[in-house]
């Protein structure tokens, strides 16, 4: 039977863009119920009412205290010897227990959660296996800038370098691929470098931390009044950061006097909530705006300073080019693909990416929120909007052409479906409270040049790690932190296959959600790539899948499944899985032969 998921959680923090946050609900099943006794490790007594001694407090409970202290009120985890003190610790403090099928899963819900509520996320792994399983979600939010915590069991100290039970080097392998990584080695300590952990996943740009405890650690109970437990609101300092009031002021004069500027708005403008600051610039010195990642949806679709077809165009013509909040990777062509001539401006919270890749003109280190309204306050006079008017009709007419000549395919009858007419049917589909979610190669490139999202932080995808499987986890911890949106995710099916056993999570929870399957049976994007490189005759090695039935598969665990074979019938199965009320899984047959333009053109095979 499904668990519901209907008793909000406490904690008084704000959700995304400043609104009361609707909070997780508060879930817990029969796994989580402690008993009727405390969970104690070797060192604790009884329990405070079996002594006449000093107040005790388990390391699982110093662990909760501390979470409750940065507002987290739901983990994510995958039950495991090592950490179930902690289990007790969060029924406590009210915090939601939710238990998923595979470690990676409770990584890239803690990211996602992340991403959603503006809080950081976290997840709670056992050791060995079950930290390494985790691997892969952190690394996603480490290149995604997403701050979390894992926390990682590990064998007793007792028994260090014995061989206990799942005894890995944690520590050594996270280091890499967090902010900050390390063993906590006291019970008394715990909450101290729980927060210690949080302070440095908002250092510069935001990122993951982890900490591995020690069975014995964890498990022991010390007295209360040995063991620092920061308070809320008193151990982490605004990281804000204006930016230097010179290069401000600099940066409002190169606008007034451009006559051709562009702003491309990227995932740090949802980060710090800066969308209507971003907005307000736009607007005031009449520029044209393009989005990437999670700053999709800063401008709503129609928007006259709303662009999407026409980049290419603007960073090869502009005069001013101003970056805020991604870096100049593979997606930017690590900067070249800015004119040569134009004159560019890079803002972003991390000093370490400001010029990386590409000379700059001007580097504004800061929060985009805070360093573009400053730049709107320092503009006086004539703003030059006016005479910015004929370079907007430009991109416009260039965005025109595109759109005209991609509507034949947007709207195409063929069987198999093109994947253009898909995830044009799912754009229309989407309204003002649907949170997009792309979890896939060749496919979320299609819908990545027509989906729309319609209000700020409704996009989410992995981020430049690239990395598949994210999308059912992305969907557990999204209609957790907000029930009040629906939910529409596109699955590649490669990608859906490397975490799709979660569906049931979904189910258990009571979680509905929208969700498509783009089934081509292939890797596509590899694929491609295969056939350039050595010929078709090896371009279906390695990457070909069989025909499963996602509907089915969505049916078998209690969720609403349906095959789409005809074009005609996407928006109809779309409408009745929004009926449903259940996870969801529309299984659409897409040609295997069609390839998105960014799966052409990208040049890990050139």
């Amino acid at each position: 039977m499904a668990r519901t998921a209907t008793e909000a959680a406490t904690g008084d923090s704000a959700g995304p863009a400043g609104e009361p946050d609707t909070g997780p609900a508060q879930i817990s099943g029969p796994a989580q119920d402690p008993g009727p006794e405390q969970l104690s490790g070797p060192e604790a007594t009884s329990g405070p009412e079996a002594t006449s001694g000093p107040e005790l407090i388990s390391g699982g409970h110093l662990v909760a205290k501390a979470l409750k202290a940065e507002g987290i009120d739901t983990i994510f985890t995958l039950c495991g010897g090592h950490i179930i003190d902690i289990y007790d610790g969060c029924v406590d403090e009210g915090i939601a227990v939710i238990d998923v099928r595979h470690e990676q899963v409770a990584a890239h819900a803690a990211d996602a959660y992340a991403r959603v509520t503006g809080k950081p996320g976290c997840a709670v792994v056992t050791a060995g296996p079950g930290t390494t399983d985790a691997v892969t979600g952190v690394a996603n939010a480490f290149r995604a800038e997403s701050p979390m915590l894992l926390i990682g069991g590990q064998g007793a100290l007792s028994q260090h370098k014995m061989g206990s039970l799942q005894d890995l080097p944690h520590v050594d392998m996270m280091t890499p691929i967090t902010k900050f990584a390390a063993t906590v080695p006291s019970t008394a300590r715990i909450a101290d470098l729980v927060s210690m952990a949080f302070r440095e996943a908002y250092n510069g740009a935001p990122g993951p931390s982890f900490l591995e405890i020690p069975r014995d650690v964890l498990d022991a109970s010390v007295p209360v009044d040995q063991a620092r437990i920061p308070e809320a609101g008193r151990y982490r300092a605004s990281t804000r950061n204006a930016g230097d009031p010179q290069s401000i002021e600099r940066l409002a004069g190169l606008l007034v006097h451009a006559k051709k500027p562009v702003v491309l708005f990227g995932s740090q403008v949802w980060t710090t909530r800066a969308t209507d600051s971003a907005v307000e610039l736009v607007r005031t010195l009449n520029i044209p705006a393009y989005m990437n990642g999670a700053g999709r949806g800063t401008l709503p679709p129609g928007d006259p300073h709303h662009f999407q077809l026409s980049r290419r165009y603007a960073f090869d013509n502009a005069d001013v080019i101003v970056i805020v909040g991604t870096p100049f990777d593979f997606r930017m062509g690590y900067g070249r693909r800015l004119s040569a001539k134009a004159t560019v401006v890079q803002i972003d919270l991390d000093y370490r990416t400001v010029g990386k890749n590409r000379d700059i003109d001007l580097g504004i280190v800061g929060d985009a929120d805070l360093v573009l309204s400053a730049v709107t306050r320092s503009v006086t006079g004539d703003t030059g909007a006016v005479a910015r008017k004929p370079w907007l009709e430009e991109l416009q007419a260039v965005e025109e052409k595109a759109r005209t000549k991609r509507l034949p395919q947007l709207h195409s009858d063929a069987t198999p479906i093109h994947p253009y007419r898909l995830v044009h049917e799912i754009n229309e589909f989407l309204t003002e409270d649907s949170i997009y979610i792309g979890d896939g190669g060749d496919i979320v490139t299609f819908s990545g040049q027509v989906v729309q999202p319609k209000s700020p932080g409704h996009w989410m995808d992995p981020g430049p790690l690239g990395t598949l499987g994210v999308g059912v986890p992305f969907v557990l911890a999204t209609k957790l932190a907000r029930p009040d949106k629906e939910v529409v995710a596109l699955f590649g099916d490669g990608a859906f296959s490397l975490t799709g056993w979660d569906f049931e999570t979904l189910v258990r929870y009571n979680l509905p959600f929208v969700g498509i399957v783009g089934n081509n049976s292939s890797m596509n994007q590899i694929r491609y790539g295969q056939a350039q490189k050595y010929g078709v005759a090896r371009e279906r090695i390695g990457n070909t899948l069989g025909d499963v039935r996602y509907d089915e598969f969505a049916r078998m665990l209690g969720g609403y499944g349906e095959e789409v074979r005809d074009p005609k019938d996407i928006a109809p199965a779309l409408q009745r899985a929004r009926e449903s009320g259940l996870p969801s899984l529309i299984n659409v047959w897409v040609d295997p032969d069609a390839y998105a333009p960014g799966t052409m053109n990208q040049t890990m095979y050139k």
